[in-house]
């Protein structure tokens, strides 16, 4: 008697299901420089109509990490591909790149087509938000590799910028200003201590904690913001120094990646809001304001760096283009960040 494929757990019908429920979500971010359709090889994309003398490609890839338990658990799967998107465009943008394609590689132990499609759609969404273009990807069904009902999902995004308009921070010098946007809660980083301080039960995660007027579980799983849009439009019309994605290691790890190395910065924690999911986080953790600043974004999930004449002009815009914006702090001579 035949072992077939089917038998060693890899039902190749269900990726074909798969792939046709997840066509409706990507035909979505299509736009005339694409070329073909999802199934081919591989994703094409022209960049005939980008008109710029001296193109640099940027790219960027990542992942969603341990939040992807809290997902999980609760049966909720539209909103990690956000995330995913996020965790890559964001990071692109940091330079000064335009998003234009993004490719996900979703794995796991048995394929469920239509919650693959769940997951897709939110990596849609994603596209969406950034305003790039879901080309291609890779669905592996790995039995024995994975728990039953759960997956990884990674991304790929690839954007593009004229050479002389990257964005490195090398101009940055003392006085320059920081501006920090607001960020949507926790995002996609330091979901391991999270879940060690909160744990992995459905019940806990169903609680209603009163400093945050919603279930735990809908809060953690917040998808992350996305902030391309609003950065390209600055860039547009203001000189910007500098721009950190503040993902793990929070600000100590993330702002010193854009400043020269004679640059450090000062950082007011009192002048922003710090959302409640953090201050609940604070509490239960008893971690020193350097730890916990050194491990979440605390409220802040992009820093702008720009020169004392422009804050005023770029903060207003930032929030006239709809971001919660804040002057957090200023560069100074030395190095690291002082909170």
């Amino acid at each position: 008697m035949a072992i077939t494929y089917k038998d060693a757990g890899v039902d190749v019908t269900r990726g074909y299901k798969a792939v046709e429920l997840m066509k409706k979500h990507t035909k979505t971010t299509y736009n005339e420089n694409v070329l073909g359709d999802l199934g081919s090889f591989g994703g094409l994309y022209s960049i005939a109509s980008e008109d710029l003398s001296d193109p640099v490609l940027v790219s960027g890839t990542d992942g969603v990490g341990t939040k992807l338990k809290y997902a999980f658990l609760l049966n909720k799967h539209d909103t990690i591909g956000i995330d995913c998107v996020a965790m890559c465009a964001n990071d692109i943008v940091c330079q000064g790149a335009k998003p234009l394609i993004f490719l996900d590689y979703l794995a796991c132990g048995k394929l469920e087509p239509e919650v693959a499609a769940e997951i897709v759609g939110g990596v849609a969404e994603g596209c969406r938000q950034s305003g790039c273009a879901l080309i291609g990807g890779e669905t592996a069904e790995m039995p024995g590799f994975y728990k039953q009902g759960e997956y990884d999902i990674a991304g790929f995004c690839t954007g593009i910028v004229n050479k002389n308009k990257v964005i490195n921070g090398k101009d940055i010098v003392e006085g320059d200003v920081l501006i920090g946007l607001a960020s949507s809660g926790i995002h996609s980083n330091g979901f391991s201590l999270v879940r060690k301080i909160f744990g992995e039960d459905k019940e806990e995660l169903k609680k209603v904690y009163p400093i945050l007027n919603a279930e735990l579980g809908e809060v953690l799983l917040t998808p992350t913001r996305i902030y391309v849009k609003t950065v390209l439009q600055l860039i547009k019309q203001y000189e910007i120094k500098g721009i950190a994605h503040i993902t793990g290691g929070g600000f100590l790890e993330n702002i010193p990646r854009i400043l020269p190395n004679d640059i450090g910065a000062e950082v007011d924690i009192n002048s922003f809001e710090i959302p409640p999911i953090f201050k609940l986080l604070w509490d239960k953790s008893s971690m020193e304001k350097e730890q916990i600043f050194n491990t979440f974004n605390m409220g802040i999930g992009m820093v702008i760096c720009v020169s004392k004449k422009n804050a005023q002009a770029v903060l207003n815009a930032c929030n006239d283009l709809g971001e919660k914006a804040y002057i957090i702090g200023h560069t100074v001579k030395g190095s690291g960040i002082k909170l």
